[in-house]
């Protein structure tokens, strides 16, 4: 079995989604405080530290930002596998009454933002909670949908997603991954 790597964005691609995603964001930040970002490690953390900069510029103030493990709070991985993987969360800000934007690399199911929330209200009660995805592949399995979406991507459920992001993978590209016979 062969497998077909297809470039989906590249580095340009991912630089101008993040722009547009954090207008649209702006757009509706009129609002103090301004909204505090949380990624989902392990790529989320990565983009919501850029769209972080992107943000702080269009809107001129500092924003809070941090990193969410949800490994403890998944339900489709066994315990031993996430206390194996358990990496630390760092929202060092209080998330009460704010309006927390969660960041993503790919929303597939559901799974995973369901787990964020919960880790998420574990920290506090934010006054509302809105999603940013790079990529939608859809094929939900709960009823979980973003606010921001970087690109939509139709996929089959044996194809996977690969983000690779420079701070992590040396490079910047978003790929889609199917195996050929």
């Amino acid at each position: 079995m062969n497998t077909k790597r297809t470039l989906l964005m590249s580095p340009e691609d991912i630089d101008r989604t993040l722009h547009r995603v954090a207008h649209e964001i702006a757009e509706k930040s009129s609002v103090q405080p301004p909204p505090a970002l949380v990624g989902l490690k392990t790529r989320g953390d990565i983009l919501a530290t850029r769209l972080k900069r992107i943000l702080e510029d269009i809107l001129g103030a500092p924003l809070d930002n941090g990193a969410l493990d949800i490994g403890l709070y998944r339900d489709d991985v066994e315990i031993s596998d996430s206390i194996r993987e358990l990496r630390s969360t760092d929202v060092d800000f209080d998330v009460d009454e704010r309006r927390i934007i969660l960041v993503d690399d790919v929303l597939y199911t559901g799974r995973t933002i369901r787990a964020a929330l919960n880790g998420l209200f574990d920290l506090g009660r934010p006054q509302r909670v809105e999603l940013v995805v790079l990529i939608d592949r859809g094929h939900r399995e709960l009823p979980i949908r973003p606010d921001y979406v970087g690109r939509e991507v139709k996929t089959r459920s044996d194809e996977r997603i690969d983000v690779r992001l420079r701070e992590m993978d040396g490079e910047d590209g978003v790929f889609l991954v199917s195996h050929t016979d």
